[in-house]
């Protein structure tokens, strides 16, 4: 223990009046208190208490010594309230770290909706898909996947998210409309240069797997060109079922083999552990669970 953490505990334990009660308040023995108090005792070479059975008295020394360590009291209770109110003002910074074309479907809404209610906490939002340890890049949230977890983590469910595969009514009339997995294979397909396999289209269907090997004209690791290559009529893309409410609600893309089921995939919304979150963060997390129920919703309506 520190200098500091020994007369903060002298403190306490005059206003505790006894070395149990004192001890109790400090989270350790009474045995553990009175060495620290001993050797504060050392380093200022004299006597700060006479202890009794019955009571402590303060010698001189120790009356001298007393304003001073209150005084470091104080000034650790001022210290822990201006944290705390810190911690209830909703304002600051909040960092984040999320999947690339995830965090492309709220930022809209962060920079209209969120920002209008709370127009006083800054947020810095890392577009990233790969691994962010929290803790040591100095991250409040993140967005990971059930894969990405690990103890260190309090995660909530986020949503659960599976890949639709769609394509605009001008390569429809142009191509025709796949009627099974298998008619993929004639089609021009928009591959995910993510996925070592993405030649490789997988598809459920009453407990059975069907796999269909599949190529086209264009090849990307980032969702939002595919969509956007899906759009322009370039082929057919699977694309996550959050990326697509507003292009399957006003028919820029139709929803493909709805019959045949891809793999759900869930994702959580996650910040390190800590005693409470400060406030400014809880509201933005509680606005992107809110967000993402909405945009679930929605989904749900279209079918």
């Amino acid at each position: 223990m520190s200098e500091m953490d020994d007369l903060a505990a002298f403190a306490v334990l005059i206003e505790a009046g006894s070395f149990t009660l004192a001890a109790q308040q400090l989270g350790c023995s009474k045995g553990q208190l009175s060495k620290r108090i001993s050797l504060l005792e050392q380093r200022f070479c004299v006597v700060l208490l006479q202890r009794t059975t019955r009571r402590l008295s303060l010698t001189a020394a120790g009356a001298a010594l007393l304003p001073q360590a209150q005084a470091l009291l104080t000034q650790v209770e001022r210290a822990r309230q201006a944290l705390a109110r810190l911690k209830d003002d909703i304002c600051g910074p909040v960092r984040m770290t999320v999947p690339v074309s995830l965090g492309e479907t709220f930022f809209e809404g962060l920079l209209t909706e969120f920002a209008r209610v709370y127009p006083d906490v800054q947020i810095e939002l890392e577009l990233n898909n790969g691994y962010r340890d929290l803790s040591r890049d100095g991250f409040d949230l993140a967005i990971r996947s059930d894969a990405a977890l690990d103890e260190r983590l309090v995660a909530r469910p986020l949503l659960a998210w599976y890949e639709m595969t769609c394509a605009s009514p001008a390569y429809l009339e142009q191509y025709g409309e796949p009627e099974s997995p298998q008619a993929l294979a004639e089609h021009r397909c928009l591959l995910n240069s993510h996925y070592s396999g993405r030649e490789e289209w997988l598809y459920h269907q009453r407990h059975e797997l069907l796999r269909v090997r599949v190529s086209g004209p264009f090849a990307s690791n980032h969702y939002s060109l595919l969509k956007k290559a899906a759009l322009a009529g370039a082929g057919i893309a699977r694309l996550p079922s959050y990326l697509l409410n507003e292009e399957l609600a006003d028919g820029r893309l139709r929803w493909l083999l709805r019959d045949f089921q891809t793999r759900r995939m869930p994702m959580y919304l996650v910040h390190p552990y800590q005693g409470g979150l400060p406030k400014r963060t809880q509201v933005l997390a509680d606005y992107l669970i809110d967000w993402f129920k909405r945009s679930g919703e929605a989904l749900d309506r279209l079918h």
